[in-house]
Parts: C-alpha cells; structure tokens; sequence
C-alpha cells in the first residue's frame, strides 16, 4: 500500500516530549515519573501503559467548585509511548524552571507529575467586588505542553516595555510578572465595553518575563457551553470574570 499518508509516520527522538505534528504530542514513559494529561486526550499509545482518573484533594475540589478553575487530568503510567490531542489545537511544550507558569487550565494538554499547581486570583483594578480572573500557577522544575487555538505570539516584557493583552486571548505568562486587570471604559460602568470597540477586560503585564497570546478571542471548544452568561458579558471567557455573585449584586 502506498499513500502520502505514510509520509505522517511517528518520530523517533530521544525526548520525553515531542510535538508530533503541530496538533500532536508524543510523550515516552520511561516507568520512573508519571504524566498527568488532559482526560480523554489520549488517542493512542505503545507498550504497557496505565491510565487511571488523578486523585484531587479536598483543597482543590474548594477551588474548582468556587473559582471554575482547575484541571481534570488522568494518570499515565508504565512503559511506552503515548500521543495526546485535543480537538486539533497547537500543541507547545514549555520548560517550567523557578520562575514559574501562570496559565489558564483550559489551555493545559499534559505535565510531569511532578509539578505543583495552585489556583490563584487576579484582581481588577476597580475594587469591584467579584470582579477578576482565576488562573493556575503552575510550579517546580518540569514540562508543560499547552494548546492554542491557532498559532500563538510569545511577547516579551521588560521593565522599560511593558504589554497588555485582552483577557480571552493570554494563554500563559511568567509567574514572576506583575498583573493587573482592567477594562477598556471611559465611563465609570465596568459591566459596559468601550463604546462600540467590542473590547472589554485587559491584562497589563510589567516586569521581566514573557506572555503567551493566541490568535483567538473565543475559549477551546470544550469549553463554549460553559463561557456564557455573566462571564461573557465580561469578555473574559470560561473563568474571566469572578462574578458568581455579581448577578445579585447589580440586579
């Protein structure tokens, strides 16, 4: 049999991660350190792997129940090689060193088991309560392979340049940076969007680091149900706005 299609045949590389194809990532278990992945992103595998549902302890559950943000993740353990996808987005492994990952859980594929992950707030600018974004630290020294709608940008901060992004396309950031939420108003109602821009909640970043930032303004499919509502209005996708109780407050 001959096809073009042979042409796609896997990679041999010495690397524990390898990204496949831009939408594919292989990872080799060497049965020492496990790797937690997205549930149900396994598409395929070799050898002799377990995949068993990773246990949350009662302080994550508190967090995932009152900030929307965590992950679900299943453990991969044994011997061989196993390919990780999700929905056909962009894969990209990342070298978590001391200075952390801040990311959004949404955009998290797979990481060492290793690493250590917290959720944490970012707070708006206004003082309004509720208002802001949850996200995840991630911390230790380890891998990460996240998922971006499209092709991203890496943008550069550094403390003569400082970069804003809109809060539904930032993927990650550096931990140690310095983050400040805000909207595009000239008036004093948060809940309204500029005019007529379409622009609404933004992040400033300063210091020195990076922000990652992808060429989409819309959450990962798996998500879509789930980022209407309250959240929408603030544009700030699935987690964006810390507004559970905001309905009742401005009602």
């Amino acid at each position: 049999m001959q096809s073009p299609l042979f042409n796609h045949a896997e990679q041999q590389s010495q690397e524990r991660y390898v990204v496949q194809n831009p939408q594919l990532l292989r990872v080799t278990l060497a049965g020492s350190d496990d790797i937690l992945a997205r549930k149900g992103a396994m598409v395929a595998y070799q050898g002799l792997v377990d995949f068993d549902g990773e246990y949350q302890t009662q302080g994550q559950r508190r967090a995932r129940a009152r900030t929307g943000e965590g992950l679900d993740l299943m453990r991969c353990s044994g011997q061989g090689t196993v390919y990780f996808a999700n929905l056909a987005q962009y894969v990209h492994v990342v070298d978590v060193d001391q200075d952390g990952l801040t990311v959004d859980s949404s955009y998290v594929l797979a990481l060492d088991s290793t690493l250590h992950t917290e959720v944490i707030a970012v707070d708006s600018q206004y003082g309004v309560s509720g208002t802001g974004k949850y996200q995840l630290n991630i911390t230790g020294r380890g891998k990460v392979a996240l998922m971006t709608s499209g092709q991203p940008l890496m943008m550069h901060v550094t403390p003569d340049k400082y970069v804003s992004v809109d809060a539904d396309a930032i993927v990650a950031w550096s931990t140690g940076l310095r983050v400040q939420m805000q909207a595009q108003t000239v008036n004093s109602s948060v809940m309204r969007r500029r005019g007529n821009t379409g622009e609404g909640w933004e992040l400033s970043f300063l210091g020195q680091g990076f922000a990652l930032v992808q060429p989409s303004e819309v959450m990962p499919p798996q998500n879509a149900a789930l980022g209407q509502g309250v959240a929408a209005q603030f544009g700030v996708g699935q987690h964006g706005s810390r507004a559970q109780n905001q309905n009742n407050a401005w009602n």
